[in-house]
C-alpha cells in the first residue's frame, strides 16, 4: 500500500468513527430509549407532572444549553489559527456527549416504574432495560457535556478529530461512573457540580494533554491569540458568565435552596470579576488587564461556589469567596500554568 493511500486512510479515520458511532448509538436508542412514562407520555398524571417539568427546569435547561454551545465555543476561539475548529469540534464533541450520556446514565440507574418502591423488591417493576428520557435527563446530558467541554479546552490546539471523539467517549462513561461513587457512595454534596464536572473535566483534560504532550507545540507560531480571536473569545466568557447563575441552580434542590444557588453564584460572579481586572493589572508587568485573565478568571466564582451554592453563604460570604476565587484564578494563570510541565 502507498505512503499516500495510507496518509489518506489516517486523515479520513474520523469520519468512519463518527459514521460508525452514530450507527450504534441510534440502534441502542431505538431499542432502549422511550419517553419517560411520568412526564411525556400522555396520561391525567404526566400532564400535570410535564408541565410542571416544562416551568420549572425547560427554561433553566435552556440557559444551560446556551452555555454549552455558545458560551464555551466562543471561550474555545482564543487560539489565533483554531477558531472555525474551535467551534465547529465544541459542537461536535458536545452531540456525542449528549448522546452517549443519556445511553450510559441511563444503563446505570436503572429504577422502579413507581417510585415510592426499592429497585429489587419483589414490588418494584422494574423499566430496565428501557431508558427513560425527559427535561431532567437533558440538562443532566448538558452538565456531562460541560465536563467533556473543559477537557476539550485544555487540549485544544493539539489533537484530531478522531482524538476527541475517543476522549469524548471515554470520558463521559468514566464522568457517569465518577458521579455514581461521587453521590451514591460517598455521600458528595455537589450543587453546582464543581467537583463532578469542573474538577473532574480539568483533571481529565489534564491527564490526557500529559499524555499527548509534545516539546514542538509550545514552540509553534499557530499558539497565541490574535484581536479577532479575543474578541470572539470574550463573547463566549460574558455569555457563559450570564447564565452560571443557571448552571448552579440547575441541580439545587427547587424553592428556597435553588434561590440561594442562584443568588449566591450572582454576586460571586461580580466580586471574582473585580477582583479578576484588579489583580489581572496588578501581576501584568505592563499594568494592563490581560486577556487570558479575564477570558477565565472572571468565570472563577461561579465555579468556586458552586459545590456550596445551595447553602446558607450569605450574600457577603459570597462575595468573598468570588474575590479569592478571581485572585487565585489570574495567579495560577501568571505563575503557575506557564511551568506546569517543565
Amino acid at each position: 500500500m502507498s505512503a499516500g493511500r495510507v496518509k489518506t486512510m489516517r486523515s479520513s479515520s474520523h469520519i468512519y468513527a463518527i459514521i460508525f458511532l452514530q450507527i450504534i448509538i441510534v440502534v441502542l436508542f431505538a431499542l432502549f430509549v422511550r419517553y419517560d412514562p411520568k412526564t411525556a407520555q400522555r396520561s391525567p398524571k404526566s400532564v400535570e407532572d410535564g408541565n410542571g417539568q416544562m416551568k420549572d427546569t425547560y427554561p433553566i435547561f435552556q440557559d444551560v444549553h446556551v452555555m454549552i454551545f455558545l458560551g464555551f465555543g466562543f471561550l474555545m476561539t482564543f487560539l489565533k489559527k483554531y477558531g472555525l475548529s474551535a467551534v465547529s469540534l465544541n459542537l461536535m464533541c458536545s452531540a456525542l456527549a449528549i448522546e452517549v450520556f443519556t445511553l450510559v446514565y441511563g444503563f446505570f440507574h436503572v429504577h422502579c416504574e413507581n417510585p415510592q418502591f426499592e429497585f429489587g423488591s419483589s414490588d418494584c417493576p422494574s423499566s430496565w432495560p428501557y431508558i427513560d428520557v425527559n427535561v431532567v435527563t437533558m440538562i443532566s446530558a448538558d452538565f456531562a457535556t460541560a465536563a467533556v467541554l473543559i477537557s476539550f479546552g485544555v487540549v485544544l490546539g493539539v489533537t484530531s478529530p478522531l482524538q476527541l471523539i475517543v476522549m469524548t467517549v471515554i470520558e463521559t462513561i468514566i464522568f457517569v461512573v465518577n458521579e455514581i461513587i461521587g453521590r451514591d457512595y460517598i455521600g458528595a454534596v455537589d450543587a453546582g457540580d464543581t467537583i463532578f464536572v469542573h474538577l473532574f473535566g480539568a483533571y481529565f483534560g489534564l491527564a490526557v494533554v500529559r499524555v499527548l504532550y509534545n516539546p514542538d507545540h509550545a514552540k509553534s507560531d499557530k499558539e497565541g491569540s490574535s484581536y479577532s480571536s479575543d474578541l470572539f473569545s470574550m463573547v463566549g466568557t460574558i455569555f457563559l458568565w450570564m447564565f452560571w447563575p443557571s448552571f448552579n441552580g440547575g441541580a439545587a434542590a427547587t424553592g428556597d435552596a435553588q434561590q440561594r444557588a442562584v443568588i449566591n453564584t450572582y454576586y460571586s460572579l461580580c466580586s471574582c470579576v473585580m477582583a479578576a481586572f484588579a489583580f489581572s493589572a496588578l501581576v501584568t508587568p505592563s499594568k494592563k488587564f490581560s486577556m487570558e485573565h479575564l477570558q477565565n478568571a472572571t468565570l472563577a466564582g461561579g465555579v468556586a461556589v458552586g459545590a456550596c451554592a445551595d447553602m446558607m453563604l450569605t450574600p457577603g460570604g459570597s462575595l468573598a469567596i468570588g474575590s479569592l476565587a478571581g485572585i487565585l484564578s489570574v495567579c495560577g494563570f501568571q505563575y503557575i500554568q506557564v511551568n506546569i510541565f517543565r
